[in-house]
C-alpha cells in the first residue's frame, strides 16, 4: 500500500519551468509564487549579467545556462531537464495569481484528472493590466503531462502540441505577465521578435509583395484596436494598436528583404 501511495504522491509533483534573461527584477515574484506550488524549479538562462542567476540560487532553483535559439527550442531543453511528470511552464516575468495557485494546489491534492491544461493570461502594460486588445484572456497551455506534450520548435509564437486524442481542461486563476515596464522597453520587444518572425516568414514558399508589409500592419491595427475593444483601453489600448501594427509591418519588410537577398545568392550560384 506504501508504495502505490509513493507512486500516486510522485505522480502529483509538478516541475516548474523558467526562462529567463536579465530579469532580477521580476524573477523574484515570480519565484515566490510558485512556493508550494512547484516541487522543483529549472531555470535556463539565457546569459544573464545581472542578478537574476543569484536570485534563482537563493530560491534553491537548478540553473542551466544556455545561448538563447528560439522560444521553442529554450523551452524544449528546459523540459528535457525535469524530473517530475507534470511541467508548469513560466516566464521570469509572470507569476500565479492566488487563485491560480489554490486551484494547482487542488489538483495536486486531487490527482490530475488531465494530460493538458489551459490557463488565462492576464498582460501588463507599463504596470496597467489590459483586458482588451486581445491581450485577455489570452489562453495559454502551460501545465501538461510530458509524456503527452511537449512544446514545437518555433523560434517565436511557440505553442505546446499534444495528440488529438488529447483535451486541455481549464483552470481558475490567471498568470500574470509583466509585459514591460515602459514604453520604450516594450518596442524592444516587439523589434526583437519581429525580427523572429521575418526569419520564419523568409523561409516560407509565398510572395512578400512592396504594399504587404502595410496591409498586415493595418490588419494587426484592427484587429487589435477595433475587434478586440482596444479603443476602450484609452492611451494604453492606442499604444499597444500602434505597436501591433509595427510589429507586422517590420516583421514582413525585413522578411521580404531576406527573400530578396535570398534570392540573389541562388542567382549568383548558378
Amino acid at each position: 500500500m506504501w508504495l502505490v501511495s509513493l507512486h500516486l504522491s510522485l505522480m502529483n509533483k509538478i516541475s516548474a519551468t523558467i526562462l529567463a534573461y536579465n530579469e532580477e527584477k521580476h524573477i523574484g515574484a515570480c519565484l515566490e509564487s510558485l512556493r508550494g506550488v512547484a516541487d522543483e524549479i529549472i531555470v535556463v538562462d539565457s546569459g544573464s549579467t545581472d542578478h537574476t542567476v543569484e536570485i534563482c540560487e537563493k530560491f534553491g532553483c537548478r540553473v542551466s545556462t544556455r545561448k538563447f535559439d528560439g522560444f521553442g527550442a529554450q523551452r524544449q531543453y528546459a523540459t528535457s531537464l525535469t524530473t517530475h511528470q507534470y511541467i508548469l511552464s513560466i516566464d521570469a516575468d509572470e507569476l500565479l495569481s492566488p487563485a491560480l495557485q489554490e486551484s494547482i494546489k487542488k489538483l495536486k491534492e486531487d490527482g490530475f484528472g488531465h494530460r493538458v491544461y489551459s490557463i488565462s493570461r492576464l498582460n501588463f502594460y507599463c504596470g496597467i493590466p489590459v483586458r482588451r486588445c486581445g491581450w485577455y484572456p489570452d489562453r495559454q497551455i502551460r501545465l501538461f503531462d510530458k509524456r503527452y506534450a511537449n512544446w514545437n520548435l518555433r523560434d517565436v509564437s511557440e505553442t505546446v502540441i499534444f495528440r488529438d486524442s488529447v483535451r486541455p481542461e481549464f483552470i481558475d486563476g490567471d498568470i500574470l505577465h509583466h509585459r514591460c515596464d515602459t514604453r520604450e522597453q516594450y518596442e524592444r520587444v516587439v523589434a526583437s521578435h519581429a525580427a523572429m518572425k521575418a526569419k520564419v516568414l523568409s523561409v516560407r514558399d509565398e510572395n512578400i509583395g512592396v504594399v504587404s508589409p502595410f496591409i498586415h500592419g493595418l490588419k494587426a491595427f484592427w484587429h487589435s484596436f477595433v475587434r478586440e475593444g482596444g479603443i476602450f483601453e484609452g492611451k494604453v489600448g492606442r499604444e499597444i494598436s500602434m505597436q501591433s501594427y509595427r510589429s507586422e509591418l517590420l516583421a514582413y519588410a525585413t522578411a521580404r528583404k531576406l527573400k530578396a537577398v535570398t534570392g540573389q545568392s541562388k542567382d549568383n550560384r548558378k
